[in-house]
């Protein structure tokens, strides 16, 4: 019992050791893929190229090692094996035959029959043994075959450039120098093969790239004609479905997702304006109903008032739902539209300082954004008493921050400010000519040019107003 009692504590930690250890592979996983992820290319042609490509190299090292290892190695080791017997076969007629002071016949022999440069040398020591050769077959395997079959001292020189190996065996009395054409001991066409091996790489390479070109470009197209459609932009002229069926379909799908869109906007933008007309209508009878009609003064000044409200709200109103979409998009120019607000804050006498980087024209819809920032800024004007401007235009996007020193907005409320006819009456003012529109028509103004507008705290102890959109 004591023995189970002690066992059961080690089989619990194995078990959690077990438990965490499993646990910890998934996000091993993980981490290796999002850092995988970090090192990828972005774009759809590199990673196309890669998938073309790594396959490739990764089955071209597989069969090249396999052919070094298996094809290279075995040929030169075959031809080691029978120009070290050729060389044994030498050193045996020279031991049989040891009378023969000159030794000519087998000199004659090896050179004839056996392709091999003999000569007989004084029994001087060997030279000393060469630098190794980092990477070098012929080297490994013919000095083990010398080692094997002959078993004497020996001596060669694989490292040299020429075509012809060197080799010394030391004999009783003598050393014999023997010269090998490397061919004959060494595999020396290997590289036939790695050039085929690259060419046809290279050549596969050349097909690929220009199809997946090709491939590729139709869906870059698409998505520039999203984008620009995303940002109010008129559809690129020579934009048409192209490549593979898919990416023909996405591109029909979205050249029908635009004009449902479009129609959409218009049949809007049309009822719209039929009501606003019709409703104007009805209100101008109203003031001449009023105006005819024997009623005190001030009861008719408090209905035209009334009126003079709802029509504004409905100005207001039709003027959000229509928005600017009808309009093509053009250079805006920065600088003047900072001249005329200069202007206007010299008129409210409000203290304004506005600050510029980068190129002052931006390519926008000019009536729209000059509305949007109109807005903003006008929000700025009624509510405070000191308004800063800073734009940056660069990389593609523009940014304005407008801060003002006025009451500010709570956070919580920031966004409600957005929905239209959405008044803090609490923390503002109420203004006659105010309609709760302004900030809704300038978000959905930013939003149709692909960017937004985000509410913060201003430095100044008032509210910030971020604008970005692509420019």
């Amino acid at each position: 019992m004591a023995t189970t009692q002690l066992e059961r504590p080690g089989d619990g930690g194995l078990s959690a050791r077990a438990t965490r250890a499993l646990k910890a592979v998934p996000r091993a996983w993980n981490r290796f893929w999002r850092l995988v992820s970090l090192y990828m290319p972005k774009r759809l042609y590199a990673r196309s190229l890669i998938i073309v490509i790594a396959p490739m190299i990764m089955l071209q090292s597989v069969v090249a090692f396999v052919f070094m290892e298996r094809h290279w190695q075995t040929v030169t080791q075959r031809l080691s094996q029978a120009t070290v017997r050729d060389i044994a076969a030498i050193i045996d007629l020279i031991e049989t035959y040891p009378h023969d002071a000159d030794y000519a016949n087998v000199i004659r022999i090896a050179q004839d029959r056996m392709q091999l440069k003999v000569d007989l040398l004084p029994p001087d020591p060997l030279p000393p043994p060469g630098p190794k050769p980092f990477f070098s077959i012929l080297d490994e395997i013919l000095s083990s075959e010398i080692t094997r079959q002959i078993n004497r001292p020996f001596w060669i020189d694989t490292v040299g450039n020429s075509n012809i190996v060197e080799v010394r065996v030391q004999l009783e009395n003598k050393v014999l120098r023997v010269f090998v054409r490397r061919s004959q001991a060494y595999a020396s066409n290997t590289h036939i093969f790695l050039i085929w091996m690259v060419g046809t790489s290279l050549v596969l390479l050349m097909i690929a790239i220009p199809f997946l070109r090709n491939q590729i470009r139709p869906i870059l197209t698409l998505a520039e004609a999203a984008e620009s459609f995303g940002k109010g932009r008129p559809m690129p002229r020579d934009f048409r479905p192209r490549g593979a069926e898919e990416v023909r379909r996405a591109g029909f799908a979205f050249i029908q997702m635009r004009e449902r869109i479009e129609r959409q906007l218009e049949q809007r933008t049309a009822m719209l304006s039929g009501v606003s007309h019709d409703l104007r209508t009805i209100l101008t009878r109203f003031k001449l109903q009023l105006a005819l009609a024997g009623t005190k003064a001030a009861d008719t000044q408090a209905l035209d008032q009334d009126i003079d409200d709802m029509q504004s709200m409905l100005e207001g109103y039709l003027a959000f739902a229509r928005g600017e979409a009808s309009e093509d998009a053009g250079q805006f120019d920065l600088e003047a539209f900072f001249d005329k607000l200069r202007e206007e804050a010299a008129l409210r006498k409000r203290k304004l300082s506005t600050v510029l980087v980068g190129d002052p024209h931006v390519h926008v819809r000019p009536n729209a954004f000059a509305r949007l920032l109109s807005n903003v800024v006008g929000n700025a004007f009624r509510y405070a008493k000191t308004v800063e401007i800073n734009a940056n235009h660069g990389r593609g996007s523009l940014l304005v921050t407008i801060d003002d020193d006025g009451p500010g907005i709570p956070p919580e409320k920031r966004e409600d400010v957005f929905k239209p006819f959405v008044r803090l009456d609490e923390a503002r003012n109420l203004d006659a000519s105010g309609t709760g529109l302004g900030l809704s028509i300038a978000r959905d103004i930013a939003r149709s040019h692909g960017g937004d507008i985000v509410l913060e705290r201003s430095p100044l102890g008032g509210l910030r107003a971020v604008i970005k959109v692509p420019a």
